[in-house]
């Protein structure tokens, strides 16, 4: 990709915390109509056929076991030539087809530089693979009745049980749901309060100033939101008077076994047979740079588990909440999971695919009617992961990797489902999903190129008339101050400290850091009368309009 000189390429916010609720829905827009043989079997409807079938029930089963184990057959050498190509570290990857686990392996390492390898109980950190397990633990309980009460349900008006949860429109505040929050249908902004975790915020101060955001129109408009899912699972949890972990604990965990997973950061570290994060250096190897806490987002992110406990999962979900004889979800229940709520990539050609999304999960259609979920999870700061399923045939994969998203757990499940219906791949998945990645590696840098100032730069102004504190109703308080190279921003609760390199007049720039990094962003000072700086805008916290910071 060029840019023009001077500039770089901006699309909106990066990739963030949590994975691809669209990526997955991209890809199958790209390939809605690919080419391959489909089972020579699928019906065609009649135009004098009755009405068609509520989603839950599914046409007939197409794929054999032959068909499965010649997809399963294929999947050591995808994986390993995948790793191979990109580098990544570490894999671990689960297949389960009516009820039984046909496939369930580890390979390369789980820190780079030691020799410790994984294997099917090595415990990755989820990312948004966490959104489709809080949505079966809220499936668990829906419709019991609370503590304070009320029963904790889809339904159940958020604000009720979430103290100093609020929205920016009041109507809004009173009647958005448990499900307008895990559907990301409530209005609020991409990746809403993100921002504010990578600046050190804890959840409660984030939830309380979702209030901040501006709104889209209610039920009418999709954006992904961490902070909007956590919101919900929150208040399902207030409902029942425990915590999240103590629910998704005594609601799914417990009950089938998953004894390795959790919804703690604790856990996750506390874990002897653990895969630690990884992201590439400049030179292109691997290495354990960076440690990554999403207890702030727990519902939507802070999950941590292994392929065995995984596996358990996907049969529950597969068997309509059924696992080892025992209903410990109710089939209803997780089936209402299952269900399209808004949606989240309207088709871009009269023929093209639409994509939705359910509570926790992408829901799509593929050519042959068949309902098909999937969610994939990120984290940039080294954690990519995958579960794609069709409920109709009973299979479905599930792909662990700590690694930063490259592509390799998206497209090592769309090979093998790919292989499964058409004895190959359609395409180079691998290639198209690191093309995908790439894309929202790019999102949100700057437009200006601030390791090049203009030729004619005006200079600075002297360092006291850019210190001082300045106030956000949103971000909290920054500061600048002097250090020994210069102005220096500070940000966050427990302030971070950003050194300023001036760019142009009053303008300065940082390298911003943590999971929502975009590069260098501006810094801009405005002034009044006087000789001090009236206002600062951080330029990478104001998409939404609210980077603006006044003097005190």
């Amino acid at each position: 990709m060029h840019a023009a000189k001077g500039l770089r390429p901006r699309r909106g916010r990066p990739l963030a915390v949590s994975g691809l609720a669209a990526l997955l829905l991209a890809a199958t827009a790209l390939t809605a109509g690919a080419a391959g043989p489909g089972p020579a079997s699928t019906p065609t409807p009649s135009p004098s056929e009755a009405a068609p079938k509520p989603p839950s029930d599914q046409p007939p089963p197409l794929l054999t076991r032959a068909d499965v184990d010649r997809a399963v057959a294929r999947l050591d050498g995808v994986v390993q030539g995948m790793m191979k190509k990109t580098g990544v570290p570490g894999v671990a990857v689960g297949v389960v087809y009516k009820d039984r686990v046909l496939y369930l392996k580890g390979f390369g390492k789980r820190h780079v530089g030691e020799p410790a390898a994984v294997d099917p109980d090595t415990v990755f950190q989820l990312a948004s693979l966490s959104k489709p397990i809080g949505s079966t633990v809220v499936a668990g309980v829906a419709g019991d009745k609370g503590a304070d009460g009320p029963a904790a349900g889809w339904d159940e008006p958020v604000a009720r049980h979430l103290p100093g949860f609020a929205l920016k429109d009041p109507w809004v505040t009173g009647h958005v749901t448990v499900t307008d929050l895990m559907s990301h249908r409530s209005g609020l902004p991409d990746h809403a309060g993100d921002l504010l975790e990578d600046l050190g915020y804890d959840q409660a101060y984030i939830l309380s100033h979702l209030r901040d955001e501006p709104l889209a129109p209610f039920r009418a408009s999709y954006a992904y939101t961490n902070f909007g899912f956590t919101a919900g699972a929150e208040a399902v949890a207030r409902t029942k008077g425990v915590s999240w972990q103590k629910l998704a604990e005594d609601t799914l965990f417990r009950p089938a076994a998953m004894d390795s997973t959790s919804t703690t950061f604790a856990d996750y570290e506390k874990a002897a047979n653990k895969a630690v994060t990884h992201v590439p250096g400049p030179d292109g190897t691997w290495q354990a740079k960076y440690v990554r806490n999403a207890d702030a987002q727990a519902p939507a992110g802070g999950v941590s588990s292994n392929a065995t406990d995984m596996m358990r999962w996907l049969r529950l979900q597969l068997a309509g909440g059924r696992l080892d004889g025992r209903q410990i979800i109710d089939a209803a229940s997780l089936r209402h999971t299952h269900l399209p709520e808004i949606v989240s990539q309207p088709p871009t050609a009269p023929a093209g695919r639409t994509g939705f999304y359910g509570l926790g999960w992408n829901v799509n259609y593929d050519n042959q009617a068949r309902l098909r979920l999937s969610h994939s999870g990120a984290f940039e700061l080294g954690a990519n992961t995958n579960v794609t399923m069709l409920p109709g045939e009973q299979l479905g994969i599930v792909v662990l990797t700590n690694g930063k998203p490259v592509g390799l757990a998206d497209a090592v499940a769309e090979d093998f489902f790919d292989t499964a219906q058409y004895g190959k791949p359609t395409r180079d998945w691998l290639a198209l999903f690191a093309e995908l990645y790439a894309e929202m590696d790019d999102a949100g840098v700057s437009p200006t190129d601030y390791a090049k100032p203009p030729a004619a730069a005006e200079a600075a102004r002297p360092d006291s008339a850019y210190t001082g504190t300045y106030d956000n109703a949103y971000y909290g308080k920054a500061t600048v101050t002097t250090g020994p190279k210069g102005l220096v921003l500070e940000l966050g609760p427990a302030p971070k400290r950003f050194p300023l390199r001036h760019y142009d007049g009053d303008t300065f720039s940082f390298e911003t850091a943590g999971e929502n990094a975009v590069g260098p962003t501006g810094v801009t000072f405005t002034f009044g009368e006087g000789t001090a700086a009236a206002k600062l805008r951080v330029e990478y916290l104001d998409e939404t309009g609210l980077g603006t910071f006044e003097r005190r």
